[in-house]
């Protein structure tokens, strides 16, 4: 979220929460980057909000409610107001049920892929359309070819991204696998450990494509865990999933703290797994 948006978008989820019959005293700021997210006080609702231009809500909220319905392991919605997205002085604004993080722990990479495995299992029965996972890899692409957009990107750094994203958006998409609906960035800040284990967020960029896709969003001993993998395509979809972030990290509009450092990281992983392992992408 801009500096200069931030007064304005906490105000008007006090605001909708209030016109709710919500008690809203107070908000706490819990996250910050490109979706504002907050406790709203003392009524305990979490609320999330982003620019009207820049969100996907409805989509969202229906896509939680048909997944909480078949007790996949995600947040829920506010429960004491309608599912529905919420707009006011520029912002949409979506209520979720807040969970009080349990003590600190590190999530064993079985019960990752566990949780992971249920909510494929519930998505796909899900009755939504969905973008394809090359129509995210196509706006990574879309970004990288305007120059304005990313005005510090070396020229060899942009070669090198362009190259990676278009190779693997082809070979990965003519494999020909079987497909279905996705979290789309299922890594471990969407991830609640809570009282009732581990919960999904953010499924805004929900797509269809190969669980694989899913899985190189995680740790890596996750995918030693989830039956079936293609062990080669996880691989081209960790490092298509890197080249990927790694682009929007360049983005001049960014919101990512840290995401510049993280970008430059990044690249230097990228290039040092082609070197180890170069992609076989002849044809």
């Amino acid at each position: 979220m801009q500096a200069s948006e931030l007064p304005r978008a906490v105000a008007a989820a006090m605001s909708i929460a209030s016109s709710l019959g919500l008690t809203v005293d107070d908000a706490v700021v819990l996250n910050d980057s490109n979706k504002l997210t907050l406790r709203l006080l003392p009524c305990g609702v979490l609320a999330r909000v982003a620019p009207v231009a820049h969100q996907v809500a409805e989509f969202e909220v229906e896509l939680a409610q048909q997944l909480a319905e078949s007790g996949c392991p995600v947040a829920a919605l506010e429960p004491r107001v309608a599912p529905r997205a919420y707009a006011h002085d520029g912002f949409v604004v979506t209520l979720w049920t807040y969970y009080e993080p349990v003590a600190p722990q590190e999530v064993s990479p079985a019960d990752y892929a566990d949780a992971l495995e249920r909510l494929h299992a519930g998505m796909r029965k899900l009755d939504v359309p969905t973008p394809h996972f090359t129509d995210r890899v196509e706006q990574a692409q879309r970004l990288l070819a305007n120059r304005d957009r990313t005005p510090a990107l070396a020229d060899a750094d942009r070669e090198l991204l362009g190259d990676t994203l278009g190779r693997l958006r082809r070979v990965i998409g003519e494999r020909g696998g079987a497909e279905q609906p996705l979290h789309g960035e299922p890594h471990p800040g969407n991830v609640l450990t809570t009282e009732n284990g581990l919960l999904f967020i953010d499924l805004e960029t929900c797509c269809r494509g190969p669980v694989e896709f899913d899985l190189a969003h995680a740790p890596d001993e996750v995918g030693e865990h989830y039956p079936g993998v293609d062990q080669t395509l996880l691989r081209e979809c960790r490092i298509l999933v890197l080249a990927m972030i790694t682009t929007w990290r360049w983005d001049r509009d960014d919101q990512l703290p840290d995401g510049r450092r993280l970008g430059t990281e990044w690249l230097s992983r990228i290039r040092a797994a082609l070197d180890h392992n170069p992609l076989d992408t002849h044809g």
